[in-house]
């Protein structure tokens, strides 16, 4: 382990040195939280109304937490590093070193988002005070689910992506399915909760990295219920145990056929 720690605190110091590009992403988050803010206020022009369970306060809410979460999460170490060690012959060089080179790779990622992920939060709890208002429901129980929720849907984001990187053994390049699950996320998760969706997609929505990666961590702070935080928490155990096993499954079958061909 202390070789890891050792990554991730280099990966660390590394990103702090790199601040403007923190702060330019604060500017695209304030303005999407901003049309977001307008677009709800729009559609919840009558006091009171509820969509799909939702008032206004918890809709805006559940935006700002999942983009949060979409911003903190973008990282090129998971989504193409991969990519590009394996078509360019490096993995060859990187995998017989001391360290297993998927952790390898998800140490770096967590590296970057342990800087990026407080800030944003920050950034968030600040905005959503200011212009929308505090949520009535929102306690000590629902800060420490959410917050061990946001961790583990980040860290869940991280292991999928990085097992389509690993595609790379096999195809030539790994970049429209990675755009497709960009899209899947950002699109289906990140701006609309489960709820707002017809009631028989919901199932299969609940299946998708969606449920655990946006709308877990999103809907126990806007809406906190101890029998869904559970549900929500067993679910991404199980996704995020299911995923490094796919993850360790794919990049051992890449391996063994790299070895195959002479690589």
């Amino acid at each position: 382990m202390r070789k890891y720690a050792v990554i991730y605190r280099s990966v660390l110091m590394e990103n702090l040195q790199y601040t403007v590009n923190i702060i330019l992403g604060f500017i695209s988050y304030f303005l999407i939280i901003f049309v977001f803010i307008n677009l709800w206020g729009y559609m919840y022009a009558q006091p009171g109304t509820r969509i799909a369970g939702y008032t206004k306060e918890q809709m805006i809410w559940y935006v700002m937490i999942t983009e949060m979460v979409w911003f903190s999460a973008q990282s090129q170490v998971v989504s193409g590093q991969a990519s590009v060690d394996i078509r360019g012959g490096n993995i060859a060089y990187l995998m017989n070193k001391p360290y297993h080179y998927t952790l390898y790779i998800l140490t770096r990622y967590t590296g970057e988002w342990s800087i990026r992920l407080p800030v944003y939060a920050g950034l968030a709890a600040i905005t959503g005070a200011a212009m929308v208002g505090t949520l009535p429901k929102f306690g000590l129980p629902a800060f420490f689910a959410s917050a061990a929720s946001i961790l583990l849907g980040i860290t869940i984001n991280g292991v999928f992506k990085l097992c389509i990187s690993l595609t790379s053994f096999w195809v030539e390049d790994a970049k429209p399915f990675q755009w497709l699950y960009n899209k899947l996320i950002l699109i289906v998760g990140t701006v609309f909760p489960i709820e707002i969706f017809p009631e028989a997609a919901r199932p299969i929505l609940k299946l998708t990295p969606i449920y655990t990666v946006c709308y877990g961590p999103a809907k126990l702070i806007v809406d906190f219920q101890p029998a869904k935080c559970v549900e929500i928490l067993a679910a991404q155990a199980v996704y995020l145990a299911a995923g490094c096993g796919l993850m360790f499954f794919v990049y051992r079958k890449g391996v063994k056929k790299l070895y195959v061909n002479g690589g």
